[in-house]
């Protein structure tokens, strides 16, 4: 159930005040929402909080919300989670905030972003309790990384080379540079040596290449049975081929190597351009791996929405359970739950053409 304050505010609502049964509060938690000059961000950004503990949101300027979403959809509300509702408040004011209060009734995640247009995919998320500063760090870049569609509408940078051919002769040519990525800085090709399940692991390591026309990844497979299987950047844990029929796209197989092996199977693949390209593991036996997070990128553009990070925080977010019933926060577009209760008071109101150069697979038991 909700209440508020204020008569005045609740009839602007147009709802009837209810009584809110006594919780005891061990503790009162403020998170500042907004803030003057267009701030588009919680302060702090989550917090670890205690059974019994508030959460008090205040609202400053702008037009924001508390909108509770899940680990596997951040910009998404949850079905039945709490919505605090659009809460304007105009720039010139700077006292009587409206606040809203969240009171905790487990140690459960709960996730939040604000439902304003384009502020989720900014990174204007909150959580409380999310477990650890890496789980809140991908929930954020999951929610950002939602807006990786601005990177991709961004124009091919033309680049032009002088190489020196083995017979000496030089010859000069044009291609195109993914906008974000490194520039070329060199003629001569490299290959970059990927281990793939270092030392047992569910990894890729280095888990992002940043890599030039001409240059050479070779993925070097250890223990366990993995895959490099290209996928793309909206869809971390679906062969690229089934997301996008008819895309000419590279998936190595499975390489099974046993404990005992000394030698490994090598795959190489050349790069023709500096469009970013992802890749995961697709073994799900007898967890998924790329939901465990082994994914790989070439040229991701760190500086965007479209980073790394954010990539593999979609692909762990498919393996995330939604965390629902840990607090409910009441709000006039919100239904309470016995979890908690809200009262508003206040006044105011790379694309790269895959070429399978060598797949040298050496023996093992």
């Amino acid at each position: 159930m909700f209440s508020f304050k204020t008569s005045a505010l609740a009839a602007l609502a147009g709802i009837s005040l209810a009584a809110i049964p006594p919780v005891v509060r061990s503790a009162t938690i403020d998170i500042t929402v907004g803030g003057p000059n267009g701030t588009v961000a919680y302060a702090p950004e989550y917090v670890n909080a205690s059974i019994g503990d508030v959460v008090r949101f205040t609202f400053e300027q702008k037009n924001h919300t508390v909108t509770q979403s899940s680990f596997a959809s951040p910009c998404s509300p949850l079905a039945n989670g709490f919505d605090s509702g659009f809460v304007p408040v105009a720039d010139n004011v700077t006292s009587d905030f409206i606040t809203a209060e969240l009171t905790i009734e487990n140690t459960d995640p709960v996730w939040v972003y604000c439902r304003q247009t384009g502020h989720c995919e900014q990174g204007m998320v909150f959580a409380v309790n999310p477990g650890s500063d890496a789980k809140f760090a991908a929930f954020k870049a999951a929610a950002m990384g939602l807006n990786s569609t601005t990177t991709a509408s961004a124009s091919v940078v033309t680049v032009t080379a002088t190489v020196t051919v083995s017979d000496g002769d030089t010859i000069t040519t044009t291609y195109g540079s993914y906008p974000g990525s490194s520039a070329p800085t060199s003629a001569i090709s490299t290959d970059h040596r990927v281990i793939v399940g270092d030392n047992g692991t569910l990894t890729y390591n280095p888990a992002n290449v940043t890599a030039q026309i001409g240059d050479t990844i070779t993925f070097e497979f250890h223990q366990k049975n993995h895959t490099v299987t290209q996928s793309s950047f909206a869809d971390p844990c679906t062969p690229l081929s089934a997301s996008s029929p008819g895309t000419v796209s590279f998936d190595s197989g499975f390489m099974p190597v046993s404990t005992n092996a000394t030698t490994f199977p090598t795959v190489t693949i050349q790069i023709n351009d500096t469009k970013p390209f992802w890749a995961y593991c697709r073994q799900t036996t007898p967890v998924s791996h790329c939901e465990s997070g082994m994914v790989f990128s070439v040229n991701a553009v760190e500086s965007s929405n479209s980073s790394f990070e954010a990539f593999q925080a979609k692909a762990i977010a498919l393996n995330a359970t939604s965390a629902s019933g840990s607090a409910s926060l009441s709000s006039p577009s919100a239904t309470s739950s016995s979890n908690g209760a809200l009262s508003i008071h206040g006044i105011c109101g790379a694309g790269i053409v895959i070429v399978v150069v060598s797949a040298i697979v050496a023996a093992f038991l």
